[in-house]
C-alpha cells in the first residue's frame, strides 16, 4: 500500500526594508496626541523577512521569531504583523488564519521601523496568500492605519513625508549611499522621546506644521548623488532628546566622527545611531572603530536606497 505525503501548506515570502530618516523635522504635539512631522526616508538593505503559511479554519494568527534579539520581539496580538494580519483578513472579509514567520534583519527597537517593515511585509504576503487582489494603494491605506512608518516600507527607496509620517512622495535620488548603524541592546522608547522632545523644546518651541524649507541642499544632494554634500545636511529634531535620556549615545557619534564619517547622528527616536560613510571600505572602518571603542552592541554594514516590500520566488 503506497502512502501519500499530504500536500504542503501554500506559504508565500516577502521582504521588505528598515529605514533612516535622512531628516526628521517635528512639529508640536495635537490635540490627538500625534506629532505633525515632514521627514525624508530612505530604505535601506537590511531586511526583515516574512513567511505566511496557510492553517486550518479557526487557527487564528500565530507568530514565531528569529535572527538577532529575536527574543525581544512580541508573539501576541502586540505585535504589528499580527495587527496586519487581521486588519486585512478584517477589511476582505476571510478569517485570520495564518502561521507568520519573521526572520528578523532590522536592529530591534532602534528607531529603524523593524516592526513596521514586518506589518508591511505581512500585508503583501498575506494579501498574495489569501489572493485578495488589494491594490497597492488598498494596502497603502490599511499601513497607515497601522503605524506612521509601515506606508514608507511598503513604497521603499527614497520618500518625502508629512502628516505622521504616512503621506508619501518619492524622492529622486542617484547612485548608492553607504551606511553603518550602532545598535543598543537596551532600547528607547518612542513615546518617552517624543515627551522629552516637548519638554525640551517648551510652550512655544516647535512649530505648528513643520516644513522641509531648511531640506534643499539634503534633496540637492540626494539628486546628485553627492554623499559629501548629504553628509552635513542630515538632521534630526529628536536627537537631542534621545540624547538626553540617553547621554552615552554622544560618544558613539563622536567616535563615527573620529572616524572620518561624512555624517553622524541618532536615527529616528533611536538609540541607533546613523553614520553615513565614503564607501563600502570606509563603513567597514567606521564599523570596526565603533566595535574597538565598545560603543555598540551591534553594528550593521549596509546601503540605501533599497525596494520596499516585495515577494520573492
Amino acid at each position: 500500500m503506497t502512502h501519500l505525503a499530504a500536500a504542503p501548506s501554500p506559504s508565500v515570502r516577502v521582504r521588505a526594508p528598515g529605514k533612516v530618516n535622512l531628516s526628521l523635522r517635528v512639529g508640536a504635539r495635537q490635540a490627538d496626541g500625534y506629532h505633525p512631522l515632514s521627514t525624508i526616508f530612505q530604505a535601506v538593505a537590511l531586511y526583515e523577512e516574512v513567511t505566511a503559511t496557510q492553517v486550518p479554519e479557526g487557527a487564528g494568527v500565530t507568530i514565531t521569531v528569529d535572527g538577532p534579539q529575536a527574543e525581544l520581539v512580541p508573539v501576541d496580538g502586540t505585535n504589528l504583523a499580527w495587527r496586519a494580519a487581521e486588519a486585512l483578513a478584517t477589511q476582505v472579509g476571510v478569517a485570520p488564519d495564518v502561521a507568520l514567520h519573521l526572520a528578523k534583519g532590522v536592529p530591534v527597537a532602534g528607531g529603524m521601523a523593524g516592526g513596521s517593515a514586518d506589518a508591511a511585509a505581512t500585508l503583501v504576503a498575506c494579501d498574495a496568500l489569501w489572493q485578495t487582489g488589494l491594490s497597492r494603494d488598498d494596502l497603502a491605506t490599511l499601513a497607515a492605519d497601522l503605524g506612521s512608518d509601515v506606508p514608507f516600507a511598503l513604497l521603499g527607496h527614497t520618500a518625502v513625508g508629512t502628516g505622521r509620517g504616512h503621506l508619501l512622495t518619492p524622492a529622486m535620488t542617484r547612485g548608492e549611499f553607504h551606511w553603518v548603524f550602532a545598535a543598543q541592546a537596551e532600547g528607547l522608547s518612542t513615546p518617552a522621546v517624543y515627551g522629552r522632545f516637548d519638554e525640551l523644546a517648551g510652550p512655544d518651541g516647535a512649530a505648528d506644521e513643520p516644513g522641509l524649507d531648511e531640506d534643499t541642499g539634503l534633496m540637492q544632494a540626494l539628486r546628485a548623488g553627492d554623499a559629501h554634500a548629504l553628509g552635513p545636511a542630515l538632521h534630526n529634531d529628536l536627537e537631542a532628546a534621545a540624547l538626553s535620556l540617553r547621554p552615552e549615545l554622544e560618544r558613539t557619534i563622536a567616535v563615527a566622527r573620529e572616524a572620518g564619517a561624512l555624517g553622524a547622528f541618532v536615527s529616528g527616536s533611536g538609540p541607533t545611531v546613523a553614520a553615513l560613510a565614503r564607501s563600502r571600505q570606509h563603513a567597514l572602518a567606521v564599523a570596526a572603530s565603533w566595535t574597538a571603542e565598545g560603543v555598540a552592541d551591534s553594528v550593521w554594514c549596509t546601503s540605501g536606497p533599497a525596494h520596499g516590500a516585495r515577494l520573492l520566488p
